[in-house]
């Protein structure tokens, strides 16, 4: 398997995943895949997701199965919403540029079915088994920023992967051969010196473009992280619950990438444009279990404990470039005339496996006849995520180094409140995702949630509102880095800012 993601992910692009820097290898695509949202109903949402120690939402069954046992009803529900994901990009000392994606969906699915107990003096109470749908990523995002006149161009990017080896790295069965460094060089966009001079090493490299390029990039990103649960929670008494479920989940990312560069004034070369495609499908699968008191009315508390997610990921990676010359005579002799050159990857298919670490989570809720407060707290460890591969030959101990490196524990928090008239509920919420990178690195992904929203309810309906805005730290993109003479990195910088908002309505019928 080739590591040939010159650019895998804009993690800032995704909603549950904000990182700091452009992902270049598996250790930031870790990141992406394994923060998730708490998800669940609208009401559970307009509670900034605090659920662990609330039950009574099918929400619950994914975040503390024991909740379920709280219901003394069935029910079946259904939660369409609208997300808008916005993306203001600036080139470092240029202008703005935002852009916004709108899309429909279906975040939430549930059918609970209650089942009471037929047993004179058994302290089993009731219980409800559930099978529920929630979305817990979605990578919907469109990214654009440009630049003009950059003191510098991705082709010395090229010219510096490719130094210290001869050209058989372009070879078919060599490194460079599908990755952009070697659509570069069938670009003719660089060359081995010893082209110009027979005394040259053989593994230097040089470029005849040298003027100041404008910049122009272009990243979408599509696709979602989704999760069934099928659980069960079990009534004690109506002072103690238990429950646990298993979640099978599945995982579609695709992203796509422009990247060019416009040599406005140069005699005899126009532009370059470099195309990348990433397509990724996964299935996931873990378990949860959980316990839920209530020694006195007006108090509950909850924990839930969720297996490590193990993840098994194909994914598939082609690319392209362009190149627009102007009747360039590249070797002086009349051999090789550049005009409108082109070149392109194989599709090459890479497959692997990710372990998710496991996630602790507690919770609390005061409750009264005018409604309740509530709140949790989860705990989790990124840099315990694991590639593994039954690939033969191929080795991820280097990335799960990286990983262990870049990332730490994390404490999330989620607090939400509910006040009660008749028929009506008002709410409101806020959570945060902690940053996960590790303090060496001095950056911060951390994710702030506010959350409103308001229902009704009456015997056999209700309906439920929630508006989720979220948003995350400016954060630097850089398309890509290369090193001077003196091995100081240098290359374009990007700051980039995303926010999102979705509005969503879960409807149900119990009975």
């Amino acid at each position: 398997m080739l590591k040939l993601r010159h650019i895998l992910f804009l993690s800032a692009l995704v909603l549950s995943s904000y990182s700091s820097v452009l992902a270049q290898s598996y250790s930031e695509s870790a990141l992406v895949f394994s923060r998730f949202r708490p998800g669940g109903s609208a009401r559970v949402q307009a509670l900034g997701g605090a659920q662990v120690g609330l039950g009574g939402d099918y929400s619950s069954a994914f975040l503390n199965p024991a909740g379920l046992g709280k219901f003394n009803r069935s029910e079946i529900s259904i939660t369409p919403a609208i997300g808008s994901f916005n993306t203001d990009a600036t080139f470092t000392g240029g202008a703005s540029n935002s852009e916004s994606v709108s899309k429909f969906q279906i975040p939430g699915l549930a059918f609970v079915f209650h089942t009471p107990s037929h047993r004179e003096g058994s302290a089993f109470t009731s219980g409800a088994f559930a099978i529920t749908f929630n979305r817990t990523n979605d990578f919907n995002r469109s990214t654009t920023y440009a630049a003009d006149k950059y003191d510098g161009s991705i082709i010395d990017y090229f010219i510096d992967q490719a130094t210290g080896n001869t050209t058989s790295q372009f070879d078919e069965n060599g490194f460079n051969y599908n990755t952009p460094v070697g659509l570069a060089y069938y670009n003719f966009l660089f060359g081995p010196a010893n082209t110009l001079d027979p005394s040259y090493p053989a593994d230097e490299y040089f470029t005849d473009v040298q003027t100041p390029p404008d910049i122009r990039e272009t990243i979408e990103t599509k696709g979602a992280s989704n999760q069934w649960n099928i659980s069960y929670g079990a009534n004690f008494l109506d002072k103690f619950y238990i429950g646990g479920g298993i979640g099978l989940g599945s995982l579609r990312y695709k992203s796509r990438k422009v990247y060019g560069e416009t040599f406005s004034g140069n005699e005899f070369f126009d532009n370059l444009s470099l195309e990348e495609n990433l397509d990724i499908k996964g299935t996931t699968v873990n378990a949860t279990l959980g316990a839920l008191v209530r020694p006195v009315d007006f108090f509950q508390v909850g924990v839930a404990y969720t297996t490590p997610t193990y993840i098994s990921v194909t994914e598939v990676y082609d690319a392209s470039m362009s190149t627009r010359w102007k009747n360039f005579d590249y070797y002086g002799d009349g051999k090789e005339i550049l005009n409108d050159e082109s070149a392109q990857t194989d599709f090459v298919t890479s497959e692997y496996n990710m372990t998710v670490p496991s996630k602790l989570a507690a919770g609390v809720a005061f409750i009264s006849q005018y409604g309740f407060l509530t709140g949790d707290v989860e705990v989790t460890n990124l840099s315990k995520i694991k590639y593994t591969s039954d690939t033969r030959g191929v080795d991820f101990s280097q990335d799960n180094d990286d990983i262990r490196a870049a990332y730490k524990q994390t404490v999330n928090y989620r607090i939400g409140a509910e006040g009660r008239y008749s028929i009506f509920r008002v709410r409101a919420g806020y959570g945060i995702m902690a940053n996960t990178n590790n303090r060496n690195f001095g950056l911060n992904n951390q994710i702030t949630t506010l959350t409103a929203g308001f229902g009704v309810r009456v015997e056999n309906f209700f309906a439920d509102f929630a508006l989720v805005r979220s948003s995350g730290d400016k954060l630097m993109y850089y398309p890509y880095t290369t090193y001077d003479s003196e091995g100081n990195a240098y290359g374009p910088a990007v700051s980039i800012k995303n926010t999102s908002t979705v509005g969503m309505i879960t409807v149900g019928v119990s009975f």
